[in-house]
């Protein structure tokens, strides 16, 4: 019985350690040659000196099980080393077919005490990172369509984070790239579908370099004979859904958010429409839309915002 990714190739970023690391070796486990992308560089801020160790013993383990990997360690935020990143998929597996999107590093601050650098580094990694891997992704599907004369077999997989859905009071910039990661997944799921390619996106939650933090003490296995159950924030709960997300069972999936963690995949919907006015003139007026939107906050929830602070709340029941 074949596997559901035998034959395919997939580039992951951020392979290296935590998320990356854990989707890389699930979609080498269902059957996908792999090309391990990592910066190398230890500090969750991006600080320090570039590594090849931690995408080479990725690599190296996908190969002790009987895959297919190599390794690439290139900065996805420089675009020229995107474009090399791609073009090594090609030439070392005949083409690409699955595109995981996950290096970013964290440079968390107040809005009033950020700093620009903080700000620019952040979104580079993170949305710039997404865009350069995705654009040469999608040329690399659109020339091989349009040489078919048909659809092609692509999938990507973006992520992007509960800070941009929630709100995070102390990420701006973190909160600002994740969202513009879902827009961009979006727009790339539209422009790229009749070429046979899929852009989704997931926000995961997982016990990480990066959130070591965040989580520290929070939901680990108790010691008490249960040190075998798997912790609640593992990463290895958040990378099915990506072999899913990649593989063909998920072909009428394109456009879509989902969070993730903990035995949990939760489908995000769209934002509705809550309300709409007209104005009863030619133009809105300062007068008419304080008696039109005054009423309609009035009764709202205090601190209420269009940010989905609910979703921190979901967990596998």
């Amino acid at each position: 019985m074949s596997l559901p990714l035998e034959g395919r190739s997939a580039i992951v970023t951020g392979a290296g350690r935590g998320l990356g690391r854990a989707e890389a070796l699930e979609l080498a486990r269902l059957g996908a040659a792999v090309v391990v992308n990592d910066f190398g560089q230890p500090g969750r801020d991006g600080s320090g000196a570039a590594s090849t160790g931690p995408a080479e013993e990725v690599a190296a383990g996908i190969r002790a099980a009987g895959g297919r990997a190599v390794v690439h360690t290139g900065d996805v935020a420089d675009h020229q080393q995107a474009r090399e990143l791609v073009e090594l998929a090609v030439a070392e597996f005949g083409q690409l077919d699955i595109l995981v999107n996950n290096a970013g590093i964290l440079r968390d601050r107040m809005v009033f005490s950020m700093s620009e650098d903080e700000w620019d580094s952040v979104i580079r990694v993170h949305l710039k990172g997404h865009f350069n891997t995705t654009h040469f992704a999608a040329a690399h599907w659109r020339a091989r369509s349009k040489a078919a004369d048909a659809p092609v077999y692509g999938r990507i997989v973006n992520t992007s984070s509960e800070a941009f859905l929630a709100g995070s009071a102390g990420q701006p910039n973190y909160a600002a790239a994740k969202g513009g990661i879902v827009g961009l997944t979006t727009s790339t799921a539209l422009a790229l579908a009749k070429y046979g390619v899929t852009a989704n996106v997931i926000c995961p939650r997982a016990r990480t370099r990066m959130t070591a933090d965040v989580f520290a003490g929070f939901q680990e296995p108790a010691g008490d004979g249960s040190e075998d159950r798997l912790d609640p924030l593992a990463p290895e709960h958040v990378a099915p859904l990506v072999g899913y997300l990649a593989s063909p069972a998920a072909a009428q999936v394109n456009g879509q958010l989902l969070v993730v963690h903990g035995g949990m995949v939760a489908v995000v919907e769209r934002p509705r429409v809550a309300a709409k006015f007209d104005t009863k003139q030619d133009a809105f007026t300062y007068d008419e839309l304080d008696a039109l939107l005054t009423p309609h906050y009035a009764d709202r929830p205090a601190g209420e915002t269009f940010a989905a602070a609910e979703v921190l709340g979901l967990k596998h029941e």
